[in-house]
């Protein structure tokens, strides 16, 4: 019985010093530098994921509190009342009846039920019921198998995979709303210093927005499983400036550049199933189920995130997608080398 005992209070001891260092190490990350582009929950950098966090914090820190305190109730009844040779035939002294013990263990419970639910609503209702200033960027967010869709309505702009949006200077707030929808089937946009996990419904849209403190790049994913490649459907949020916003928006309004020397890959692209799915502006080509390709080389990654946007890359990707992303839903395209090589060199032109 004594080695259970010692048992007992180890592990018991272990947790407690595992909880404490996990509350230490994400308020320590709270005043860290800043991120690396890292996926990371306890280095909030907008005010969603700010309020998330201490509220998490919050959280924990009163579970943490009721852990101890009954760990240490059940080290001490166990070391006070184990069993020995001496009183092997007894049993601790019953107490039933106690109108204070019943009235203890039922209203600081509620109490603590009560105080978690208000900060919870407190923060569900700050997050959610947010008023959009004029200043605010619109974005309407699109989830595919497995891909990420961006349209900036009010900017006539539309990319694929890497959201830009610029930093929120708390005197001249410019937050970036989103309205989140799906293709096909349930995804979740999460970028986790940016904002919390909201799902994208099919025939149900859904919203969410984010004022991001800091210029970098952040990281996300989708959060919801939706099939073979959902672990691959990566995203970027790249934050900028305000001058350097003003500048992508600018290049990415600009008409597609049409390189003569390019042209015999244009004729391949237009002549093939590619414009079934792809979008180029200012060609035939309008198709909705893949990415648009407009500024493609604009973009640091293809396969939405899955690989760097390199022409070693983007050739590989068009020969065999499933070397890059197994199951992903574009299919081989069936070229020759040579035709392979124009396309390849056509799509280095849109930038």
């Amino acid at each position: 019985m004594r080695r259970v005992d010692n048992s007992i209070s180890l592990h018991a001891i272990q947790i407690i010093v595992l909880l404490i260092l996990s509350v230490s190490a994400a308020l320590a990350a709270e005043t860290a530098a800043p991120s690396t582009g890292l996926e990371n929950i306890f280095a909030p950098e907008s005010t969603p994921a700010k309020s998330i966090f201490d509220l998490s914090i919050f959280v924990l820190s009163i579970t943490g509190i009721i852990f101890v305190v009954v760990f240490t109730l059940l080290v001490y009844s166990l070391a006070k009342f184990h069993a020995t040779p001496a009183n092997a035939d007894k049993e601790p002294a019953q107490v039933y009846g106690s109108t204070q013990i019943e009235l203890a263990w039922t209203i600081i419970p509620i109490l603590i039920v009560v105080v978690l639910f208000l900060a919870t609503a407190r923060v569900i209702h700050t997050v959610q019921d947010a008023p959009e200033p004029p200043s605010a960027v619109e974005v309407t967010a699109i989830g595919h198998q497995f891909w990420w869709e961006f349209r900036y309505p009010k900017l006539g702009i539309v990319t694929a995979n890497e959201l830009h949006i610029p930093v929120s200077d708390p005197a001249h707030p410019t937050p970036t709303f989103l309205k989140l929808l799906s293709a096909d089937t349930d995804h979740s946009f999460w970028v986790p210093q940016l904002a919390g996990k909201t799902d994208l419904i099919p025939n149900h849209p859904n919203s969410m927005w984010m004022d991001p403190h800091r210029v970098g790049i952040f990281l996300g994913q989708c959060a919801q499983y939706c099939g073979t490649q959902h672990a691959k459907m990566l995203l970027r949020v790249s934050v900028d400036t305000p001058q350097d916003f003003d500048a992508w928006v600018r290049s990415q309004q600009q008409p597609v550049i049409q390189d003569e020397k390019a042209i015999a890959g244009r004729h391949i692209f237009e002549t093939t199933a590619c414009i079934n799915c792809h979008a180029i502006g200012g060609t035939v080509a309008n198709g909705r189920f893949g990415p648009d390709l407009t500024h493609l080389m604009s973009r640091r990654t293809i396969a939405s995130g899955a690989a760097e946007n390199t022409t070693d890359n983007l050739r590989l990707w068009i020969k065999t997608p499933d070397a890059i992303k197994p199951g992903s839903l574009m299919p081989a395209m069936q070229l020759s080398d040579a035709e392979l090589d124009s396309l390849v060199r056509y799509m280095g032109t849109l930038r």
